[in-house]
């Protein structure tokens, strides 16, 4: 007798084909979130007394010349925090015995996002920081944020990302961009099922974080609590309040604190595809 269950799952198409039909037939976008990487993409600047990171430079090999006539390469240098890129535990020091990027699971690489739209308040205020009430009100409306999933905090920002002054946004008492509270970073931290915070700012934390207590809360909570940051995210517009899967693909530096990272999401187009 033959077995309908066996018969039925080789009549229909795998999870996996599926998915690549839904991409084919555009029922399923793929939207990259990830800003451009050249040598004017905008950088973290720390007090002069601090090492700094270094813009992205590329180094020519050869170009289809005497020095290689049939192919083109460069060599790149690039800090491990430039542009889009994915911070791993040990980048602080509340992290410093934990996880360097190229140990981050795969299986964490792919996982559901939450997208809190706050781009209103940060128009009108640089210096705007969510608090855990603006998340509790998200959750009210779309559910609880997805367990083993992302937080991405939608402000607007990467609109800036043409220059490093506007983008950086600072004046002589520093920089001025939006972020979280440290009380509300550590409770994502500490007490939400996400396993990182993903922004379109510099760094995942607010401007003024450094006069936080403690400072650099996201960075401090975060990375000792063994979760992630995303930054210098791109076309969030794009993404729904739920349901959008993101790929983040840092390089895998071994001992390295992050990397630049391709992230791309997954979104679900119930309408008619384009």
């Amino acid at each position: 007798m033959s077995d309908p269950t066996a018969a039925a799952a080789a009549e229909s198409p795998s999870v996996l084909a599926a998915l690549v039909a839904a991409l084919r037939g555009g029922t399923i976008q793929v939207v990259d979130l990830t800003a451009p990487l050249t040598s004017t993409t905008p950088v973290l600047q720390l007090p002069p007394e601090f090492g700094q990171t270094a813009v992205f430079e590329l180094e020519e090999i050869s170009r289809y010349d005497d020095r290689g006539p049939a192919w083109y390469w460069n060599n790149f240098r690039s800090g491990e925090h430039t542009g889009t890129h994915f911070d791993a535990p040990n980048h602080w020091v509340t992290g410093r015995d934990l996880a360097d990027i190229a140990s981050v699971p795969a299986g964490r690489l792919v996982a559901p996002a939450a997208v809190l739209d706050v781009t209103e308040e940060a128009a009108k205020d640089a210096d705007f920081l969510v608090e855990r009430a603006h998340i509790d009100a998200w959750q009210d409306r779309h559910g609880a944020l997805p367990d083993g999933g992302w937080l991405f905090v939608r402000t607007g920002w990467s609109s800036r990302s043409g220059a490093q002054d506007t983008f950086l946004n600072a004046d002589e008492s520093g920089p001025h961009t939006p972020g979280l509270s440290a009380e509300c970073a550590r409770w994502v931290a500490e007490q939400t099922p996400v396993i990182g915070l993903g922004v379109e700012t510099v760094g995942t934390d607010a401007g003024r974080a450094h006069g936080f207590d403690p400072a650099f809360p996201c960075h401090s909570y975060l990375m000792g609590s063994g979760k992630y940051g995303l930054t210098q995210l791109q076309n969030l517009a794009q993404l729904p309040p739920t349901g959008a899967v993101v790929i983040a693909g840092p390089l895998p530096i071994v001992s390295g604190s992050g990397a630049p990272a391709r992230v791309l999401a997954l979104v679900e187009r119930t309408g008619q595809p384009s």
